[in-house]
């Protein structure tokens, strides 16, 4: 019998899609990238969610998230983004937490947590969830920059030490480094910066933060299927 997730079960079979509804995964940060990762994750059947994001919609996000229009400005990031996981499958589960990730934050996640997506865009934050997904021995990937860039091509799927070009990742190797910690899994892009004349905030469109966020949600689809903690 046919239903929502039949043409991802031709694709990967039926013990694998139901590896992908018994799975938990946390996105920190419902933005550009974020808000993909989500969609692409509830779209593939993964079960339930932890969102953890503080923000409400603002004007200038419609531009590249997909949770972003003139009708949810002014909403919570992370309650919009949960009533579009229930309205894809109304049968995941879903935690959400209107906050911002810090190190003084709480815990809000265990090891009961089969996968976690950093899309923050503070290095302190990032450092953190990093250090805790180690802490709980859960695989963890990290979007490194997507502002000022133009081309989606140039993104590229690496472990941390690998990576050149992006000015965060290099920020990134360096804290890393200075903890001891070995391996970090990412998506970045080889793409240089473009520099424009207002330096207080970067700029963005479309078809470029979205694009890292699909390939997140590829490996993390990818990666459970390949039993990494389910």
């Amino acid at each position: 019998m046919q239903n929502q997730f039949s043409r991802i079960e031709l694709l990967i079979g039926e013990e694998n899609l139901e590896k992908l509804h018994n799975s938990k995964v946390a996105i920190f940060g419902i933005g550009g990238v974020g808000s993909y990762v989500v969609e692409a994750l509830a779209r593939a059947g993964v079960g339930s969610f932890i969102l953890v994001d503080k923000d409400k919609v603002s004007i200038t996000n419609i531009n590249r998230q997909i949770i972003a229009t003139h009708k949810t400005i002014g909403e919570s990031k992370v309650n919009i983004a949960k009533n579009r996981i229930l309205e894809i499958n109304p049968n995941a589960k879903v935690e959400t937490y209107e906050e911002f990730f810090m190190p003084d934050s709480k815990d809000l996640f265990d090891s009961s947590v089969n996968y976690i997506a950093d899309c923050v865009d503070t290095v302190t934050a990032k450092i953190e969830l990093v250090l805790r997904a180690k802490k709980f021995n859960i695989p963890i990937i990290s979007c490194m920059g997507t502002g000022n860039k133009l081309d989606p091509t140039k993104f590229e799927v690496s472990d941390i030490y690998q990576t050149s070009i992006c000015p965060l990742a290099k920020v990134m190797r360096k804290e890393l480094r200075a903890r001891n910690v070995d391996s970090l899994k990412v998506v970045y892009s080889k793409e240089e910066p473009i520099k424009i004349s207002d330096n207080s905030v970067p700029g963005s469109i479309s078809f470029v933060p979205s694009v890292a966020g699909l390939i997140i949600a590829g490996e993390i689809i990818k990666d459970i299927i390949c039993n990494n903690k389910s």
